[in-house]
């Protein structure tokens, strides 16, 4: 049995990555050996970024599992006899009042000006 390690060692891809932008940044004098140094530092970052977004990942799977796991047992809650249905629920409309007021109030604007046209002319 080998013991596993904690250092994952970079894929190809991340170390030809961090490459390019370390080239890309590159400072006229700058050594190769200084240039490789910034590639891995920037390689450090690519990896930490990527663990992190596995973490979040992760905690994603965990939550959406949860939220199932919840539903389900709803589902067999309610196949079970203890419908949601048996229970009453009452909704109440409640229209508002201003729009009502303000059309009884323009026909009644409305005939009282017609009223006042009829009987002048």
């Amino acid at each position: 049995m080998t013991a596993k390690t904690k250092y994952q060692h970079p894929s190809p891809e991340t170390q030809e990555q961090s490459l390019k932008i370390a080239r890309a940044t590159q400072r006229p004098g700058q050594t190769k050996e200084q240039t490789k140094l910034i590639a891995q530092g920037i390689q450090k970052g690519i990896e930490h970024y990527k663990k992190q977004q596995n973490a979040k990942a992760r905690e994603l799977d965990k939550q959406l599992k949860k939220v199932s796991a919840q539903r389900q047992n709803l589902q067999n809650q309610d196949s079970a006899g203890n419908d949601l249905n048996d229970q009453e629920i009452g909704i109440i409309y409640k229209q508002a009042r201003l729009p009502w007021v303000l059309l009884t109030l323009t026909w009644v604007g409305i005939g009282a000006y017609l009223a006042y046209k009829l009987f002048l002319i």
